[in-house]
């Protein structure tokens, strides 16, 4: 779908486009094709939409014969989409929330992938969302803001590193990421994209018992940044068992959760688990 494609369609409709909803389409093909093809889909794959906007990533996913769950918010939208796809079987719209729909729907999604160009507005805790899912999905390739990839591919004692990095990449690893330019969006966004890929680990690090532990050790770790990690686990853990775990971790007394890694946050919530 080219941009005067989209411009046609949302005048003919009277459609204006609501900025809190994060409405910012993608119309470059080069860059739609780019990111299929990052997401290496096979034919018949499940494959879950988020944001179809007007559909021009959605039509390039149903080329390659998968089988399309879309989720869009805007009912003006999924009316449109409606009679654009109105003749393909592969396709299921739904109009919903998605983050409401995937927090209300239980369901294996380890055979799915996710491909989308993710409303700003909810792209990161969409991708938590699925992240810390029993079962999540095996692939993940996003459009996103790139301070969000950034948070998300954050290093240790660095200032983007923090609760986003460490709830996603304890479930996946990064395989690639590429910027779009502002201009291959309507309208444009004042801030810069990337498509991020990530796979799911082939080996989980935590079982689901341990990794309900986990995220709740770093969402207090990281309440307060600036103080000792120790002194904030106190707050649920007692100081003893945290001295003894600390001791035979060899981590240092005055630490902050900004400098330990994902490997010291997964060993400390194995012995806390």
């Amino acid at each position: 779908m080219k941009l005067s494609e989209i411009k046609a369609t949302l005048a003919d409709r009277g459609i204006l486009l609501t900025k809190s909803l994060g409405q910012n389409f993608l119309h470059d093909q080069n860059q739609i094709r780019r990111i299929v093809d990052a997401a290496d889909l096979r034919e018949g794959e499940q494959i879950l939409e988020i944001g179809p906007g007007l559909g021009p990533l959605t039509g390039a996913l149903l080329e390659r014969q998968v089988r399309l769950t879309s989720i869009e918010i805007d009912r003006r939208l999924v009316e449109f989409l409606r009679d654009r796809f109105q003749s393909e079987p592969l396709l299921t719209l739904l109009h919903a929330d998605a983050l409401e729909w995937l927090r209300a729907t239980a369901r294996d999604w380890s055979d799915w992938k996710l491909v989308a160009n993710l409303p700003y507005s909810v792209g990161s805790p969409t991708l938590i969302e699925l992240a810390l899912m029993p079962h999540p999905p095996r692939r993940m390739t996003a459009t996103l803001q790139s301070e969000v990839a950034d948070r998300i591919l954050a290093s240790c004692n660095t200032r983007a590193y923090g609760i986003m990095t460490l709830l996603i990449l304890v479930s996946y690893e990064p395989m690639g990421r590429f910027k779009i330019p502002a201009t291959c969006f309507f309208p444009e966004p004042d801030v810069e994209s990337s498509c991020l890929t990530l796979e799911r680990r082939a080996k989980p690090l935590l079982d689901e018992g341990q990794r309900a532990t986990y995220v709740k050790l770093v969402k207090l770790a990281f309440s307060q940044r600036r103080k000792i990690v120790w002194k904030l686990l106190k707050q649920r853990w007692k100081p003893e068992l945290l001295e003894a775990i600390r001791i035979d971790l060899d981590l240092d007394p005055m630490v902050r959760a900004q400098a330990l890694s994902l490997e010291q946050f997964v060993a400390l919530a194995r012995r806390l688990h």
